[in-house]
């Protein structure tokens, strides 16, 4: 496939190594995610129900759990150099990595309504401080989507020039929101008596490992642009473990010393105006368009007969109703849910390239592939069921909901492969 295809860079086939960068370029891309406002929203919430010290262990560990998923999903996609869903696509076979390409892509919609909802509130702010912008918070979503499905229509090239600008701006900015505020209001580290989101622990670093886990399923959509796997590790070290807990502290401090979690208004009373706002605007712009990037590669591997810019300006539609519907009302549950049904996608993608492809050739690897590969779609489905069931029920082996659902998912995948290997060995030598 041309890469003059908005969105679709060698959607169906390895990226050429000449298309390749170094790995700490992709990092600020990857660094772009959990160093984001929805980031924010979640640390404070976590801040609020646990305190800073429980807050920051929390981050600590995540950053490390995606830290290690990332470093596999990376390492695959360097290897390969293929995209998240032609990985899937081998793993599960044609029709049943649809159903699993669909369900990431709706994710990815939803995280787009989620990101262009803060993008009206960050207008809404600018209003509040006299703007005179004419419109409500849904005439901004509406604006918000267009614009960022226009802008993502350039690919890759343009979101990583935008990652370059938007990261740094955007940690600058969230450190001196939060010094200022501490300045204003002094230091308060307990827990607040009335969190808005009660959490325990487990259900906290859940949270906020499932707000990142569909940046670890999806890495290779980036990581296949890294040279060497020895760049994409760099790359993962440098993004994850040192991303999430700066922007716990920077979140968590603010939130326990106003009680207050909405970024925008925090900015507000920070005495920070439109630069700093507009800044914050490119943040959302940057993470949101590589939301769409992705989800057009997922629907794109799934329907290849559908022009890619397509399913860009379907995703910035359908993300744009998700935020007028009210998702970021739903953002704790949201993040439990994706930390359920996300990482067993990867673990079984990342065992068949350890074990069942480890010795062939990527191109040749994703032709020929069955309707529905039955071990891994059958896994991946009942894996859903039962800790889903378990998270209902409070039933728990880790007291951490992501971590059951990627131990039983795992531990059931390599049992059935085995087992599969070991059935046709048998028959093979009977014949």
């Amino acid at each position: 496939m041309s890469t003059d295809v908005p969105g679709g860079e060698y959607a169906d086939a390895p990226l050429p190594e000449r298309l390749t960068v170094a790995g700490w370029r992709v990092a600020l891309i990857v660094a772009s995610f959990s160093i984001a406002l929805p980031g924010f929203l979640n640390g404070a919430q976590i801040g609020l129900a646990l305190g800073f010290w429980q807050a920051v262990l929390v981050a600590l560990i995540a950053g490390a759990i995606l830290c290690a998923g990332a470093c596999f999903t990376a390492w695959v996609s360097v290897r390969t150099r293929l995209t998240t869903y032609l990985l899937i696509q081998r793993s599960f076979g044609k029709q049943g990595a649809a159903l699993v390409n669909i369900v990431v892509a709706i994710v990815h919609y939803c995280w787009f309504g989620v990101n262009v909802s803060f993008f009206a509130g960050a207008i809404m702010a600018l209003v509040s401080q006299g703007y005179a912008i004419p419109g409500s918070f849904g005439t901004f979503v509406i604006a918000g989507s267009v614009l960022m499905t226009v802008s993502t229509i350039f690919g890759f090239r343009a979101l990583d020039r935008l990652a370059l600008v938007a990261v740094p701006l955007l940690a600058i900015i969230l450190g001196a929101v939060a010094w200022i505020i501490l300045r204003q209001s002094g230091v308060e580290l307990d827990r607040s008596a009335t969190p808005p989101i009660p959490m325990t622990f487990g259900i906290a670093l859940s949270a906020l490992v499932g707000g990142n886990m569909l940046t670890v399923a999806a890495m290779p959509d980036l990581a296949r642009y890294i040279r060497t796997a020895r760049g994409a590790a760099v790359g993962m070290v440098l993004s994850f473990p040192v991303a999430t807990p700066l922007l716990m502290i920077a979140s968590v401090l603010p939130a326990l010393a106003t009680g207050e979690t909405d970024i925008m208004k925090l900015v507000v009373m920070a005495d920070f105006g439109l630069p700093v706002l507009l800044i914050l605007i490119l943040s959302i712009w940057t993470i949101n368009a590589a939301n769409l990037y992705s989800a057009s590669l997922s629907m794109g591997a799934t329907f290849p007969r559908v022009r890619p810019w397509i399913f860009i300006c379907a995703g910035g539609a359908i993300g744009g109703g998700f935020a007028l519907w009210g998702i970021i009302d739903s953002f704790v549950p949201f993040l439990i849910f994706l930390a359920i049904i996300i990482p067993p996608i990867a673990a079984i993608y990342v065992i068949d390239a350890f074990t069942a492809f480890r010795e062939a050739d990527p191109a040749a690897s994703i032709r020929g592939l069955p309707a529905i590969r039955w071990p891994a779609t059958l896994v991946w489905l009942g894996s859903i069921t039962v800790a889903l069931l378990a998270e209902r029920f409070a039933l728990t082996v880790t007291t951490v909901p992501m971590i059951d659902a990627t131990i039983l998912a795992t531990v059931a995948y390599l049992i059935v492969t085995r087992s599969s290997r070991a059935a046709s060995r048998r028959a093979r030598e009977a014949m």
